[in-house]
């Protein structure tokens, strides 16, 4: 083990910052972090045990426990259970002979439950040994339990065809499905890769590139919404010996999958984005930051970059303009959706916990490494490349006045055409709901956003995506009327939020458990009209939270709350002002029946 330990540690230069890498690569060879490889690796790098332990204790999928030669991991999102992830659950259990959060006495097969893992479009799925099986039903599962029995390496147990586009590739042969519903100019198959790099960049001067992104108006596709050209010009102004483009692949939120459909099918697009934009504000290295429920596109994307550097579309003198040296690194989270929040996504690329940090300053200013640092989203990096191809004049006729150009949504749930669209700004959801194929009328609502996002009923599916009316990262999640939305939806989704909060704001950490308990004591038909209020109130604090998760955290309960309090109130007792829930009677019981005692309760 100590060789192997070793050669991984070798590999990333005995580099600190590069403690996630080698983490993730000893958790692949083992199946675990075992005690003695933490302490080589704190030795090697430096660093206390303690600065090793505290990073792998923080991500979902770093284990110090074997999680069995198959280690599975079932998706536990809202769709995976609309879709029937319960049976396909209780199959794994009786064919495995063990529960969820086991591994099999003869350590075989870990079963365990994961958040989203970005394939809510052919649910349920789930992840074996780190490679994607979709559209899992309760045979497909006795499938594949015979053949983890009988030794079948896990690549051999597909039985479906490998997925469209790209996911056929030598280097990726997934059966994952690209379900692309509608192109528009990102998705678009009309480009030439490297085309902008050796046209275009030579003739222009670093400002002039900032200035034409800042004359189309784009704004970050992430969720902020934060003018594109605007940050390049910070930064590029900010003084700095080294300069950093991150690009955030690490979609989390639930229900979102667009980024991993422009990794399969655009990733050249992608990298050329980060090139612009290294040009753009002077940076020299560029860090695409992807989930690590994607893993399955490392050979890919790795050969990827080999070939641009290759044809000098990266590494020295790019695109032929003398001095101009840029190159990208993948870098694999772990599994923790606030790693999606900027800061925390820098603090886990140094190899730390994915923590925000205070701001200011903000990352433009000291960013990784604490050197200026742009972040941006996958989908704004595509854009750019587009906006100088064809000019801001033409990017600016995509979309509203406040909101140019076209966006990426992610569509699942209960609709015929779950999948990726592309659609200019100014959609109305009513528009979004015919065109995936679903009939308003048995449509009970729609998540907009994600869990972070808002939750609407049928009185808004008239309002439109943009800017300035319903912003959205990029995920809709419709809900028929046969889903019970507080237990189904809204029950699920704080859940979520409670498990990937990072625990740093007592705001976060406590009052999301604390709500959760209110809406149980509703759900169970104990609250009363008070408690409705409480939660409204609760929420509020949550809003001084350091992150946008935790900023957040309450909007599952608060927009249901508001577009939907009457199934609250359909659940509380009319008939009474205050219920504690609290019985002294059963609560003295078991210390009374240990000392003999006959309790006086008058």
């Amino acid at each position: 083990m100590a060789t192997n330990v070793q050669n991984i540690i070798e590999k990333y230069n005995k580099d600190k910052t590069r403690l996630m890498d080698i983490l993730i690569d000893v958790q692949s060879e083992y199946g675990y972090i075992p005690k003695e490889a933490i302490g080589q690796i704190a030795n090697n790098l430096d660093i206390s045990h303690v600065d090793v332990e505290q990073t792998l204790s923080f991500y979902h999928f770093f284990s110090e426990k074997p999680t069995g030669k198959y280690a599975i991991y079932l998706n536990d999102s809202v769709v995976a259970n609309m879709m029937g992830r319960q049976k396909v659950k209780e199959t794994f259990e009786k064919e495995a002979g063990i529960k969820f959060g086991e591994v099999s006495p003869d350590g075989q097969i870990g079963l365990f439950d994961t958040a989203c893992i970005g394939m809510n479009d052919q649910e349920p799925a789930a992840l074996i040994n780190g490679r994607v099986f979709t559209n899992l039903t309760p045979f497909r599962v006795k499938e594949i339990i015979r053949d983890i029995k009988g030794g079948t390496v896990v690549e051999d147990m597909f039985t479906a065809a490998y997925g469209d586009g790209e996911n056929r590739n030598e280097l990726i042969k997934s059966t994952v499905q690209n379900n692309i519903r509608k192109k528009g100019p990102i998705l678009d198959d009309d480009y030439t890769p490297g085309i902008v790099i050796w046209k275009k960049l030579p003739e222009m001067t670093p400002e002039q590139v900032i200035d034409e992104v800042k004359k189309s108006h784009i704004r970050g596709r992430g969720g902020a919404g934060f003018p594109t050209g605007l940050k390049w010009e910070f930064c590029r102004k900010t003084k700095g010996d080294k300069k950093y483009i991150f690009c955030n692949a690490d979609e989390g939120e639930p229900g979102t999958f667009k980024d991993r459909v422009i990794l399969t099918e655009r990733p050249k697009l992608l990298f050329e984005g980060m090139v612009i934009a290294g040009y753009a504000v002077g940076a020299t290295e560029g860090i695409v930051y992807v989930r690590h429920e994607y893993t399955y596109l490392k050979n890919y994307l790795e050969n990827l970059l080999q070939g641009a550097r290759d044809r000098n579309l990266l590494g020295k003198d790019i695109g032929g303009i003398k001095g101009f040296d840029f190159d990208i690194r993948i870098q694999f989270g772990a599994g923790a959706y606030v790693c999606g929040e900027e800061s925390a996504l820098i603090e886990s690329a140094e190899g730390k916990r994915g923590e925000p940090r205070d701001r200011p300053p903000f990352p433009v200013e000291k960013g990784y490494l604490d050197k200026p640092t742009v972040v941006n989203n996958v989908e704004t990096l595509c854009s750019v490349v587009k906006i100088l191809l064809n000019g801001p004049e033409w990017y600016l006729k995509f979309g509203t006045k406040d909101s140019a150009g076209s966006k990426l949504l992610s569509i699942s749930g209960d609709c015929k055409y779950p999948g990726v669209y592309e659609v200019e700004w100014g959609f109305a959801v009513t528009d979004i709901l015919e065109m995936v194929g679903t009939d308003i009328e048995d449509v009970q609502a729609v998540q907009v956003g994600g869990p972070s996002g808002s939750l609407i009923g049928k009185d808004e599916f008239a309002r439109t995506l943009c800017f300035s009316d319903l912003a959205t990262g990029g995920s809709l999640i419709i809900i028929g009327k046969q889903r019970d939305i507080l237990n189904d939806i809204v029950l699920n989704f704080t859940d979520f939020f409670i498990d990937e909060s990072c625990g740093s704001c007592s705001t976060c950490r406590n009052i999301t458990h604390l709500m959760k308990v209110k809406l149980e004591k509703i759900l169970d038909a104990r609250g009363v009209e008070n408690d409705i209020n409480d939660l409204v109130e609760w929420g509020k604090i949550l809003k001084v939270s350091r992150c946008g998760l935790g900023q957040t955290a309450g909007n599952p309960i608060l927009t249901s709350i508001k577009n939907f309090r009457y199934l609250y109130e359909e659940k509380i007792q009319k008939d009474k002002e205050y219920d504690s829930g609290f019985d002294l009677a059963e609560s003295v019981k078991d210390s009374c029946e240990a000392v003999g005692r006959i309790p006086n309760l008058n």
